[in-house]
């Protein structure tokens, strides 16, 4: 299950939260073959550990010209091993593309018994390999062999899509057996194609794949051609994947013809009031209540319908959720406080004194404690404003606002001459908190050597990539196997036809889905499915998410780093700091080079068309594409070395430049002290570009963190002291 959060940002366009996974269990049964194999495949690859060390898979990367050598020494060894069964494989995998089946033969000759976790795909490459050598009868043959030694391998469903291309009775097999396999997706879309008007198709694709958007066309051709066709189960469906991309007014319409359920019709109500039909909205909200008293969407509900309701109803309606849903107590609390402090303060008072008492630990108390101690904070009165921030850390520590209460306990500490308790909030910061921005800023203040904002631009950190993949935590030994050693396309297809139920995936599914979007370019979807994780809610599921991130392959992956020699080359030119410039792309556009905002800035580092002129003027590169991940990298480090230089280095100045323009920020400057740079940025009023100078640094903190050696050695002092 998922936290229910109020944005709603679309799933697959949104760079920050994205609207909650949902499940949809009753579509989709638990298929048996799938169940069985994994299963059966669970079991650890024979005598050699697959994680060890190895040349080949060191290899695996390299371009084919590159590595070919490499693996020819070790697979003509006489001893058989785990590495020569994987240079053997490779070989053969490479001569496949090639269209070489004869050569490719003699790899693939009797390796199934030597690399048994691999022996359903061997026998697959066996057939395509007769196949090019013009033997259908012996490919046929070998793919039957399949069918027969591992008819529980999903792997059945390739030897279906070959088959079928000499007997069409095993394409309806595929269909029918492995629904959402992708072989079977790229089956549908090509009947479709040949002949659009298939009902069933056209549903079996709807339901395959809740985070693919481009399946949002069966959707609406299911609406717009076969509404009448639909059940209100199928209709649910749709709602629910329009949910999932942040279609919300197509939901809703479907919502409205759904099965009726309590999340059915809370969507409904919220997709109404997202689309501003509030009056609709509010009707909706009220037959959820009725209909639906006890359901834990009711309690949502109620504090989304107070939200557009007038003030005494509303009241009446949070008074409501703190007695009937304990859970939704605090934020019903908060909002009722806020509304009551601009008609009646006594009363605002004593809701905010009933929140801090009954519900000390909530988010929603750590706010209003943080809300006071920064009013104090202002005024001067920085003993009030320790005093008040502090408990945050004690009650709260997982609280949105913790990491900042924390440093600002510090710095308000350092005003009050604590300096001892300034460096044990700083160093507490660190250790509970140590991928946020405020991690950073406490190591600044602690003397370590990670660039500050003065300094950042021209430090110049060691930085050193995995030289392998990290292993993935879901998925078969098979799976893992073809991940390991490069061969992506197979591995994934391989891992997409284990998942029995897209629409409820768990934690490690997740990540692994997010991982294979990574490997795809697609890192907009893939670090968005990533860093939705931290919003799962059941307790299995957080301790799943909190396992996951105690692991650098969760890091590596929530932070990757293309285009990364791009990024080192052009920084190196400008003299600017490799890992700021690659956490200024991550905000910018998660590393989509395609991209382009609302207001029309394209690509890696989000160039608007007028500045690229400017730039291209200014370099003498006349003939450039803002698209062009190389040409976007050029602009784009141009331009931060261009606000550097507006600002005699300073970074802080510099990336807030790139954000709101240099002449919002010298405005700033001339109205705000800059002579402490944190003070300086809680003045910026702008919330986006004081959010955007958080992210971007703190993306940075975490790049230094994960892919600095020296800088790791030290979080795990800290995280570990002696």
């Amino acid at each position: 299950m998922f936290k229910k959060f109020p944005p709603h940002t679309p799933l697959i366009l949104g760079l920050g939260s994205g609207v909650a996974l949902f499940t949809l269990t009753s579509l989709f049964l638990f298929h048996p073959k799938i169940l069985a194999w994994l299963d059966r495949n669970s079991a650890s690859l024979p005598s050699q550990d697959p994680n060890q060390p190895s040349a080949v898979v060191d290899s695996a990367s390299l371009p084919q010209t590159e590595r070919d050598v490499k693996l020819r020494d070790v697979a003509d060894a006489n001893a058989p091993s785990l590495d020569r069964s994987r240079a053997r494989y490779l070989l053969a995998m490479d001569l496949l593309r090639k269209y070489e089946g004869g050569p490719a033969l003699k790899q693939l000759e009797g390796l199934e018994k030597q690399y048994p976790v691999l022996a359903p795909q061997i026998l697959l490459k066996q057939g395509r390999a007769h196949e090019l050598t013009n033997d259908s009868e012996k490919a046929q043959e070998i793919w039957q062999k399949l069918l027969e030694t591992y008819p529980q391998s999903p792997v059945v469903a390739e030897a279906y899509y070959s088959l079928g291309k000499y007997d069409p009775s095993y394409h309806e097999k595929l269909l029918k057996e492995y629904p959402r396999h992708p072989r079977t997706l790229a089956l549908i879309r090509q009947r479709l194609q040949e002949n659009p008007d298939q009902f069933p198709l056209w549903l079996q694709l709807a339901k395959a794949n809740p985070f693919d958007p481009t399946l949002n066309q069966a959707r609406d051709r299911l609406v717009k051609d076969y509404a009448n066709q639909l059940t209100p189960a199928d209709w649910a469906m749709i709602g629910a994947g329009y949910w999932q991309s942040g279609l919300y007014e197509k939901a809703y319409k479907a919502y409205a013809k759904a099965t009726p359920s309590p999340e059915q019709a809370y969507r409904y109500a919220r997709g109404l009031q997202i689309a501003k039909k509030l009056p609709e909205a509010r009707s909706a909200y009220q037959k959820l209540i009725k209909t639906y008293p006890q359901a834990s969407e009711t309690g949502l509900g109620l504090l989304r319908l107070a939200q557009i309701s007038p003030n005494r109803d509303a009241i009446a309606y949070l008074d409501r959720i703190v007695k009937q849903f304990p859970d939704r107590a605090p934020e019903a609390l908060e909002a009722k406080a806020k509304l009551l402090d601009s008609t009646n303060a006594q009363a605002a008072s004593q809701t905010w004194q009933t929140l801090l008492n009954k519900y000390p630990k909530s988010d929603e108390a750590a706010d209003y404690r943080w809300l006071i101690a920064q009013r104090a904070a202002k005024s001067g009165d920085y003993a009030k404003a320790w005093q008040w921030a502090q408990p945050i850390a004690v009650n709260n520590p997982d609280s949105q606002i913790a990491p900042k209460a924390a440093f600002w306990v510090g710095k308000w500490a350092q005003k009050l001459g604590k300096n001892q308790e300034a460096k044990q909030a700083f160093t507490y910061t660190i250790s509970r908190h140590p991928h946020s921005y405020y991690a950073w800023r406490s190591a600044v203040l602690l003397g370590w050597d990670v660039g500050d904002f003065t300094t950042v631009r021209s430090y110049n950190p060691t930085t050193v990539k995995p030289a392998t993949r990290n292993d993935t935590p879901a998925g078969s030994e098979a799976f893992k196997e073809l991940y390991r050693i490069g061969e992506d396309t197979d591995a994934w297809n391989l891992f997409q036809a284990e998942i029995v139920d897209p629409w409820n995936l768990t934690v490690d599914e997740q990540f692994n889905l997010g991982v294979y979007k990574l490997s795809r370019n697609q890192n907009l979807e893939g670090i968005n499915l990533i860093w939705r994780l931290r919003e799962r809610d059941t307790p299995e599921e957080r301790e799943a998410w909190k396992v996951l991130r105690q692991n650098d392959k969760y890091w590596h992956a929530l932070f990757p780093f293309p285009y990364y020699d791009s990024i080192l080359q052009w920084s190196k030119d400008r003299q600017l700091n490799p890992l700021l410039v690659t956490a200024l792309i991550r905000q910018e556009s998660r590393f989509e080079k395609e991209i382009r905002s609302p207001v029309g800035a394209v690509g890696l580092m989000q160039i608007m068309p007028d500045t690229g002129k400017y730039i291209a003027g200014n370099t003498g590169n006349k003939s450039y594409s803002l698209t062009n991940p190389e040409d976007n990298i050029m602009m784009g480090t141009w331009y931060l070395d261009y606000t550097h230089g507006k600002f005699a280095g300073n970074s802080l100045f510099a990336v807030a430049s790139y954000n709101a323009g240099p002449g919002a920020v010298s405005k700033w400057r001339q109205r705000f002290d800059f002579s402490d740079h944190d003070e300086f940025v809680e003045n910026i009023p702008f919330r986006e570009t004081k959010g955007y100078i958080e992210s971007v640094f703190g993306n940075y903190w975490n790049y230094l963190q994960i892919y600095n050696p020296e800088i790791q050695e030290q979080m795990k002092r800290v995280a570990n002291p002696s």
